[in-house]
């Protein structure tokens, strides 16, 4: 399907975010919309070309500006303090996603009433952060994101379905991450999917990934493997719900 992509600047507080957007190129009917949240480096070529594929699926694909100004973390230092300003101040944080859900959703292009999220890494975190205080998303998706609650939620208030792709190998996402999160969302009596793949490290679907870790010395890395079937069950998950 042929698209079209832009950036775009819109304001959380006092801060301006810098997106970037992509759909199909022929809109003659409302789609559904899709944020894309970021790994720890921001919004980078990587983010971009996610949104892209799902706009060829038909969705309006909005790849999200997190950290302001647009600013992108060139080491894991500058990573994890952009990353770690966002998460100590989740008021602040919140207030960017929301600022992005309102500006996808004014979109003359975009079905106000399907929207969904999927985010990567830190952006994994988001979009379980936006599930878990019952944000008007109908799916979330998270791959190799962090698991832990940032905000303790109440039994009922998890509406949004929940895909959660996780790697068997990930370092920084251990198997007792993964049954304590399922442990709480059955406590939420939540509807969720854990999917996950052998041999998989953490950062599994992003191909410069490998590269970054040895570069760096942490356990990070690219499955060819996980990653395409990873995005097959996106794609069915959103389909379904969306």
């Amino acid at each position: 399907m042929p698209i079209e992509s832009e950036r775009v600047e819109y304001s959380a507080g006092s801060t301006v975010m810098k997106s970037f957007i992509s759909k199909p190129e022929k809109v003659d009917f409302s789609h559904p919309g899709v944020l894309v949240f970021p790994e720890w480096w921001g919004l980078t070529d990587y983010l971009e070309l996610r949104a892209q594929k799902l706009a060829e699926l038909g969705y309006v694909a909005m790849a999200v500006d997190m950290y302001g100004e647009g600013k992108i973390a060139s080491n894991p230092a500058d990573a994890g303090s952009l990353m770690n300003g966002v998460l100590s101040k989740m008021q602040e944080g919140e207030a960017r996603v929301l600022a992005a859900m309102e500006f996808l959703k004014d979109q003359d292009e975009v079905d106000a009433n399907r929207l969904g999220a999927i985010g990567y890494c830190f952006g994994g975190a988001i979009v379980l952060h936006a599930a878990r205080k019952g944000w008007p998303l109908r799916a979330v998706a998270s791959f190799h994101g962090a698991l832990g609650p940032n905000h303790q939620a109440e039994s009922g208030d998890v509406q949004t379905k929940i895909l959660v792709c996780h790697g068997e190998a990930d370092a920084m996402v251990t198997s007792d991450n993964v049954l304590e999160f399922s442990r709480e969302m059955d406590r939420l009596g939540a509807e969720y999917v854990i999917k996950t793949y052998p041999d998989a490290l953490h950062g599994f679907t992003n191909p410069a990934t490998t590269a970054l870790g040895q570069k760096y010395g942490i356990p990070v890395g690219y499955n060819e493997a996980a990653d395409l079937q990873s995005w097959e069950e996106l794609k069915d998950f959103l389909g379904e719900h969306l």
